[in-house]
């Protein structure tokens, strides 16, 4: 790991190991003829947008999937010129300017198809749009009832120049359980979906996959994969393992402060901890603002000077205070609150099973701009 810097909260992260990440995941959809879109929303899932779109790209996906147009627009002005969707749009969306710079869009009905097709004809050029049917997750979607007018609409489109149809997609709601009866029967869905549209004169794509899906399920790999919080080095399905994924997150910082405290000292808001022994205390300027949740309260503990010690009395807003007992700590030394676990430190999925959440959460709740993200790894 390199050398701190001198803010109070660092995230590092590793792009070596998204770039081995999405080599792994492409190496799976490859198998059966899938090309890779890496999934890059939330600013990358708090790993940054860009740097980890030019990492996933190296790595060899060929796509990059995003929520909203305002992170494909950011993308575009890095000077990324690969196929970029955005799926999530509010009515008022600027997909005029999206159109014109060639950032792909989903539609989920008939009405948001209308106000690309309208937004088309400023932008001068045929929007690229991407059919999304509901096979179960009751969330976005077309609902089977309105599959056949959306198509009809897309078809028009597309005979008149305005439009692109460039796939039929949709997402699933159970792919963390890989053997779970809906799976199937999404699946099932999705293809009779993307039939229809193929017997109307269409001739789209047809993607599935997540990134548990991607991993377990090469059944559902079709034309396109979109494997996201596995680009990470997060697994989709932690109860099966790593799958070979390298975490690529280390959220740490320094201690400002140690002092030896006696016994019998209340320790921060409530005193809801008190020293039982002569010890050392370490205060690290790093809270819940800055994404370390006080409900892991009494339930922490972080690497210091490579020795996991306990996080005590209540997680406040910008501090909190680690007992590292006799052990021989200075400030300045590294405090690591997770990361890969190769070092013996907390890894994001211990503080999703401390919080009763899930990893996704635990990476992207680590809150820019007081936290410092900094980059490793990166190709010559």
């Amino acid at each position: 790991m390199c050398g701190m810097s001198t803010h109070l909260a660092e995230a590092v992260v590793d792009l070596s190991a998204i770039r081995h990440n999405v080599a792994l995941l492409t190496e799976h959809a490859a198998a059966g003829g899938a090309a890779t879109m890496a999934v890059v929303k939330a600013d990358g899932y708090g790993h940054g947008a860009v740097e980890s779109a030019r990492a996933a790209l190296a790595g060899g996906a060929t796509w990059l999937g995003v929520c909203t147009v305002p992170e494909a627009l950011q993308l575009r002005d890095a000077g990324i010129e690969a196929p970029v969707l955005a799926w999530l749009h509010t009515p008022d969306t600027d997909f005029a300017t999206a159109i014109a710079r060639d950032v792909d869009l989903t539609v989920a009905s008939v009405r948001a198809l209308e106000a690309v097709l309208a937004a088309q004809e400023a932008a001068g050029r045929p929007a690229r749009v991407h059919l999304k049917a509901d096979t179960g997750l009751t969330r976005n979607g077309a609902t089977r009832a309105d599959w056949p007018d959306l198509v009809a609409r897309a078809v028009k489109a597309q005979a008149a120049g305005a439009a692109e149809v460039v796939s039929v997609w949709s997402h699933l709601a159970h792919a963390d359980a890989p053997d779970h009866p809906t799976i199937d029967r999404q699946r099932d869905v999705l293809v009779a979906a993307h039939a229809h549209a193929v017997e109307q004169g269409l001739t789209p794509m047809l993607h599935l996959a997540n990134s548990a899906a991607t991993l377990t399920r090469p059944d559902l790999h079709f034309d396109l994969v979109r494997p996201g919080v596995a680009v990470y080095g997060l697994s989709p399905v932690p109860e099966r393992g790593d799958f070979g994924l390298r975490p690529a997150l280390t959220f740490r910082s320094r201690v400002v402060l140690a002092r030896r405290v006696p016994a019998g000292e209340g320790v921060s808001y409530g005193h809801v901890w008190t020293t039982d022994r002569e010890t050392t205390l370490a205060l690290v300027p790093v809270g819940y603002a800055d994404g370390v949740p006080r409900a892991l309260t009494g339930r922490l503990r972080v690497l210091v000077g490579g020795r996991l010690h306990d996080v005590v009395g209540r997680v406040c807003m910008d501090q909190l205070v680690v007992d590292c007992g006799d052990a021989d700590v200075t400030e300045g030394d590294e405090v690591v609150f997770f990361g890969p676990g190769d070092r013996g430190e907390p890894t994001a999925q211990d503080w999703a099973d401390a919080l009763g959440t899930i990893h996704y959460e635990v990476v992207t709740g680590v809150n820019r701009p007081r936290v410092v993200r900094t980059t490793v790894g990166e190709q010559a």
